[in-house]
């Protein structure tokens, strides 16, 4: 299948980073079907539904950050290259995701990123100011996984699909146990993207 041309609006969203995004989804075109990184059918939609869905939250991040469940680097590597201000790492268990990410870390120069090969809940709690995952499962069984992480008065930032409002409703019972406040839906990217991004924000009081 075509890879999609770049989008006009790339430019806008990586400012002076966007040829460190063409290098990286160069890369995860030419290589992410066949290391299982991505899908057949995502070539020709690679930008619009998975680079730029995943930039347009950049401004959401500071200070320490950590994607969970970074496999293919979306959104994790994505927000690195657009944010080399933040300092990130990209938490993921299995072996051959990690040397990808490992080996874009390397290829790109973000010296902003630490790749670790670990299950989330084996990572040391409350020591990141921003927590992000993006399509790893529902949030009723992501939050026990990504708010331990947050330190206290610190921030997930979830990017989900069009049924986030119907995950926050089943999840109340874990939002209270872990001590999640604050919870919405943010729609990024209207006017902006092809495919707008949902993002559930909140905070996480220790």
């Amino acid at each position: 299948m075509t890879v999609e041309a770049e989008p006009a609006v790339a430019a806008g969203l990586f400012g002076d980073r966007i040829d460190v995004a063409r290098a990286f989804t160069a890369s995860l075109a030419a290589q992410g079907e066949e290391r299982g990184l991505i899908g057949p059918l995502e070539l020709p939609r690679l930008w619009t539904r998975h680079v730029l869905n995943s930039a347009i939250a950049a401004p959401l991040f500071h200070g320490s950050a950590a994607d969970v469940g970074s496999g293919a680097g979306l959104p994790g590597l994505v927000l690195a290259i657009a944010r080399p201000d933040v300092t990130w790492t990209l938490i993921e268990p299995m072996e051959r995701r990690v040397a990808w990410l490992s080996e874009q870390v390397d290829e790109l120069g973000l010296d902003n990123v630490t790749v670790l090969r670990s299950r989330a809940e084996d990572v040391e709690r409350a020591q990141f100011d921003v927590v992000t995952a993006r399509a790893v499962s529902a949030l009723r069984t992501l939050l026990p996984f990504t708010a331990p992480l947050v330190r206290d008065g610190g921030e997930l930032a979830l990017l989900k699909g069009k049924n986030a409002e119907l995950e926050i409703d089943a999840a109340a019972k874990q939002l209270k146990k872990y001590r999640v406040a604050d919870v919405r839906v943010e729609v990024l990217g209207e006017g902006v993207l092809m495919e707008t991004t949902r993002v559930v924000r909140a905070t996480v009081r220790g």
